[in-house]
């Protein structure tokens, strides 16, 4: 099937199978395509924690308003921004740049004026909204990847980010939650995934100009 009929087949789970897990070469593979999404600047603000422990996906569920879909997916991917983009970070990236492309890093000067410029000129709350967005974008990234894989992936906003980031030790990370999603296989009584998709027309999503 082409991508677009695989988005056809995707569905928002709502009730996954807890006795259906996703393979090892899937995950990697769901992993392999976070980590390929774009992010401005390539600098992939953000952390994604994968949770697979039983007694932690309980603990989350509790405060995510009591939604299965976290105990009973196989994994949930929890996608965290950074809270302290600063300076060295920035620096920091630059190096990679400079390591994976074999070059000299004076030759990036420009390049790293640019990205430690952006970031200056943020304030700390400017910066976390700004790596929010990002995390979303990878975020979608897995959900098309899982689609892909035919493994399915429901994005969730309903959680205590707060709760969430003391959970998950996620505050001494310097990191915060942004958004959810769970992985797994959907249950065969699962309403949501067998009705028809609806999506405004594309006459009314477009704007031609």
């Amino acid at each position: 099937m082409s991508l677009v009929e695989k988005l056809q087949w995707r569905s928002a789970v709502k009730k996954f199978d807890p006795s259906k897990k996703i393979s090892a070469e899937q995950l990697e593979a769901l992993k392999t395509a976070i980590q390929l999404a774009p992010s401005s600047l390539g600098l992939q603000s953000y952390k994604v924690i994968v949770v697979q422990d039983a007694e932690t996906k309980q603990k989350l569920r509790a405060v995510a308003y009591d939604q299965a879909q976290i105990t009973d997916s196989s994994a949930l991917f929890v996608f965290a921004s950074l809270t302290n983009l600063d300076e060295d970070f920035g620096k920091k990236f630059i190096d990679l740049v400079a390591s994976t492309r074999s070059i000299a890093r004076e030759s990036l000067a420009g390049y790293e004026q640019m990205v430690l410029g952006t970031l200056a000129s943020r304030t700390d709350e400017q910066k976390v909204e700004w790596s929010h967005k990002q995390a979303y974008i990878a975020l979608g990234v897995l959900l098309a990847e899982a689609a892909e894989l035919g493994v399915d992936a429901g994005p969730m906003e309903g959680f205590d980010a707060a709760k969430f980031d003391e959970i998950l030790g996620l505050k001494e990370k310097g990191l915060t939650t942004t958004v959810i999603a769970a992985v797994g296989f959907r249950a065969e009584d699962d309403a949501y995934s067998k009705m028809i998709k609806v999506r405004r027309p594309q006459s009314e999503l477009f704007i031609e100009a």
